[in-house]
């Protein structure tokens, strides 16, 4: 086997790739339940594992997504790299409905989530600097253009809190910032998958161009709706022929992989207990679980 075992965090569908199979199991977490059932899967001998991040049906939205137990229940499951791929608002002219960006920074301007495992009782501070992984980030692109997409390759995720979409001025302000893309899926995703030493990459699927284009509409469901279904053949294209890759290429450790070892400061002595059994599976190793 190759070592790798990738997790899709996605919409609900994506996981319908000709040549998969696989089963659906519930995990339960120390965090509650994830989003749905996961569905454990091998595509050509690569072991993949897809949540639908909204849960199939796409009944939760992004502020009521139990993040924690999502990227719990992946690593529970023994996922070692995390492939986020979700819809999204264009902030650049370059970028229009249909483009995919491979995001490599996020702004993170949500505020009703949860956002780290760890907290009082056992403190942990990990780094977000470079909040992606290269190396899976680079596989993805690859296996998106060969899939037929067109890609940009870096791009910063401007992460909102919605459901609402933004307001002229929000978008304006954005793309003074930088910015070239806006959603609501990705944070605190890709600080949680860090936490859990989950390298994690992101393909940004651009549905609109939000509200500040002069010659588009403002942004309506049943147009983005339109855009991911024609996405949808070319994200499954994509993870089909990442999986592949992936099968005949060995895993080779990543520092993602420890990157908690520096990071908690609260002593043993002085851990909570309860906190400490919480952790198990995305801090076990460090924490003697």
């Amino acid at each position: 086997m190759s070592g790798w075992v990738l997790g899709v965090i996605g919409g609900s569908g994506l996981y319908e790739i000709p040549g998969l199979t696989g089963t659906w199991k519930t995990v339960d977490t120390p965090w509650g339940l994830p989003s749905d059932q996961l569905f454990d899967a091998e595509l050509d001998g690569q072991r993949v594992v897809f949540l639908p991040r909204h849960g199939r049906g796409h009944r939760t939205p992004p502020s009521a997504i139990n993040y924690r137990a999502n990227v719990d229940a992946l690593k529970r499951l023994g996922v070692t790299d995390v492939l986020s791929i979700s819809a999204v608002g264009s902030l650049k002219e370059e970028y229009p409905p249909g483009h995919f960006v491979a995001v490599d920074q996020y702004i993170d301007r949500t505020f009703a989530r949860e956002k780290s495992f760890f907290g009082a009782g056992c403190v942990a501070h990990v780094s977000v600097a470079d909040p992606v992984c290269p190396r899976l980030t680079g596989l993805a692109v690859a296996a998106a253009r060969a899939a037929g997409a067109q890609v940009a390759e870096g791009g910063t995720y401007l992460v909102m809190e919605g459901p609402q979409f933004s307001t002229r001025a929000e978008s304006n302000l954005y793309r003074g910032w930088g910015c070239s893309v806006i959603g609501m899926t990705n944070m605190p995703e890709a600080k949680l998958a860090r936490e859990a030493e989950l390298p994690y990459a992101s393909i940004a699927m651009v549905t609109d161009y939000d509200c500040w284009h002069d010659d588009h509409e403002a942004v309506e469901v049943s147009r983005i709706l339109e855009v991911m279904h024609a996405n949808a053949a070319k994200a499954k294209a994509l993870v089909a022929g990442l999986a592949r890759t992936l099968a005949s290429l060995p895993r080779k450790p990543s520092p993602i992989d420890t990157c908690l070892d520096f990071a908690i400061v609260t002593p043993p002595e002085a851990r909570d207990p309860d906190l400490v059994t919480r952790l198990g599976a995305v801090a076990g190793r460090v924490l003697g679980g």
